[in-house]
């Protein structure tokens, strides 16, 4: 039996281009072989931080190819513990003969393969010509977040908000040398209606981006408020944007920025304009003028990590193990 390959957090912060990785995710969901059953997601009492944890299980494969699945918690108080809310391992399997070709640290490649997804549907749906760029939230992902939305668009400015100015002081420190300039902001309203992607990643149970603030031409990318009673957006943002998911599978059932303004009336199914599967087939557009807002809404789905494992096995293989 060949060895398991680990494939550490720090390889796949260390070699990864977010063009190839966009690139990589659009094959997965233009692909017909790819089977996703829906993710499992079980909340747990978790009593000594008084707040539920939550475990999520995403299964995919490829026939006879690959196949994979994520193990993953999340644990809102970490904060509390310095470490990170959300913690899981990838699981990447042979899929003919079952035997685990790879183990993977999930928190990176989370984080990749979330923020190369959003960066492919503003691909669809920012105006090809956005230059700035505001990011809500200092967790894992705001880094690469900011990181793949400017691998797509010309964004020469960015900045970042977070309930603790320090972190998102320390984010602008550590992107210091990138192209873009970047700066920390203590109020959202100061910048939101001046930039052209609002990205948002949090655990926030009270709507961030507000409609009232918005502005002709915007993009919202929504990434965090995974559970149906959070979300980072309010009913003004949905009747004021056009409204895209990455999928319905997840999209209409398990967060907050969906199902609250179906439930209240707000947004219905039928509104909904496309998700990712449709904009990689040209089934249906993106954005056609510049003036329109347009909304994101990922959950994530099972297809990104497997198509992201597989991204980063190829790349040990050729770098580590040839």
């Amino acid at each position: 039996m060949e060895p398991i390959i680990q494939i550490s957090d720090t390889f796949i912060n260390e070699h990864t281009d977010f063009n190839e990785l966009v690139t990589v995710i659009k094959e997965g969901f233009l692909s017909k072989e790819l089977q996703i059953p829906m993710r499992h997601h079980h909340d747990f009492a978790n009593p000594e931080v008084d707040a539920d944890s939550t475990l999520l299980l995403m299964p995919a494969w490829n026939p006879s190819k690959d196949a994979g699945v994520k193990i993953v918690t999340v644990s809102p108080e970490n904060g509390r513990f310095d470490l990170p809310s959300i913690q899981g391992t990838y699981i990447y399997l042979d899929a003919t003969k079952g035997s685990i070709k790879a183990i993977l640290e999930a928190k990176a490649l989370t984080a990749k393969r979330t923020a190369a997804t959003s960066a492919l549907a503003s691909s669809y749906l920012s105006r090809t010509d956005a230059s700035s760029l505001l990011m809500i939230g200092t967790g894992a992902l705001s880094i690469n977040l900011i990181l793949a939305h400017t691998a797509v668009r010309p964004i020469t400015e960015v900045y970042v908000w977070g309930r603790n100015i320090e972190k998102a002081q320390v984010i602008c420190d550590q992107l210091s040398k990138e192209k873009f300039t970047i700066k920390a902001v203590t109020a959202i309203e100061k910048v939101i209606s001046k930039v052209d992607i609002i990205s948002c990643a949090t655990l926030s149970k009270t709507p961030l981006i507000l409609g009232e603030y918005l502005t002709k031409g915007q993009h919202i990318d929504l990434v965090g408020a995974y559970k149906k009673d959070m979300r980072e957006a309010d009913n003004g943002t949905v009747q004021k944007a056009n409204v895209y998911l990455d999928t319905y599978q997840g999209g209409l059932k398990e967060s907050g920025d969906i199902v609250i303004p179906i439930q209240e009336g707000v947004l219905k199914e039928e509104d909904i304009k496309a998700d990712l599967f449709e904009l990689c087939e040209g089934k249906k557009e993106g954005r056609i003028d510049d003036d329109q807002i347009t909304m994101f809404k990922s959950v994530g789905h099972a297809l990104e990590d497997l198509a992201a494992a597989t991204y980063y096995y190829k790349k040990h293989e050729t770098l580590v193990t040839a």
